[in-house]
């Protein structure tokens, strides 16, 4: 017997591991759990039992950012998109949906609003800590599950759907938005229609002439990926949520040169 088939011998199923270490979570021996997330998940890696590290990794994502251990469950859900690196493991439905289960995972807390006094500002300074660190941990996340996704069969660009994740994840946990960044991953993203009401939702509390600016950066960036189908859509679903809000649309020279753009490409 080879030295390889040995090792994979000697380990057991991973659901064992599994359920132990979830074991170790509860009792709240995190950082314990932690080390022990990493050193056997290896031990599976090296074995070439790529989908039961994947197992454990994922398990291990999801119950520590269910117990609030940010970053430990974003180290390990990095480590979850480089074993399927290393395993070789193509972008498929069933991929995607795991990556997705492990996103989820990741909080969304709205940050506290109307402060009067010390203690509350020191919660909110708090919060923005706490907000930050999310916002990293959960995009080191996605930006490497999207060069996976890139490498191994996804769009050039990369899975739409991760794009769509991380954008609004952005959006919603960032204590100052970046509306590029956010716009960015959006317009290489397959939900126009979200991208519409994040951008509703973002005229309604941005500067007065921050509105018609975002607008025509996402209608600019969709031409300039030559994507004129969803530069119209996302142009008639603002239009179309405003409406329903009982909202105006903004009026300026951008805006109209945006609208006659659209109507000459």
């Amino acid at each position: 017997m080879s030295r390889e088939r040995l090792k994979r011998g000697t380990l057991p199923p991973a659901q064992e591991n599994i359920e132990k270490l979830q074991k170790v979570v509860e009792e709240g021996n995190y950082y314990g759990a932690q080390q022990m997330y990493k050193s056997i998940s290896a031990r599976y890696v090296s074995a070439q039992r790529y989908s039961e590290a994947l197992d454990i990794l994922q398990s291990g994502a999801c119950i520590q950012l269910k117990h609030g251990q940010i970053t430990c469950g974003a180290e390990l859900a990095v480590l979850f998109v480089e074993t399927l690196v290393k395993g070789k493991i193509p972008y498929n439905s069933d991929a995607l949906d795991r990556v997705r289960k492990i996103y989820k995972m990741f909080p969304q807390i709205p940050l506290p609003q109307h402060l009067l006094d010390d203690d509350e500002m020191e919660q909110i300074s708090e919060a923005l800590g706490a907000a930050k660190i999310r916002v990293d941990g959960c995009s080191s996340f996605l930006k490497a599950a999207l060069k996976w996704s890139v490498e191994f069969g996804a769009h050039k660009s990369g899975s739409p759907e991760l794009h769509v994740m991380l954008a609004e994840y952005i959006y919603s946990e960032s204590s100052e938005v970046d509306m590029v960044r956010v716009s960015n991953h959006f317009v290489r993203g397959n939900s126009p229609k979200k991208f519409a009401s994040v951008l509703v939702n973002f005229m309604g509390k941005c500067y007065p002439d921050e509105d018609d600016l975002a607008i025509a950066r996402a209608i600019l960036m969709y031409l300039a990926m030559g994507n004129l189908r969803d530069a119209n859509y996302l142009m008639d679903e603002i239009k179309k949520q405003l409406e329903s809000n009982q909202l105006d649309f903004p009026q300026s020279d951008l805006i109209q040169f945006i609208i006659y753009l659209l109507q000459t490409c």
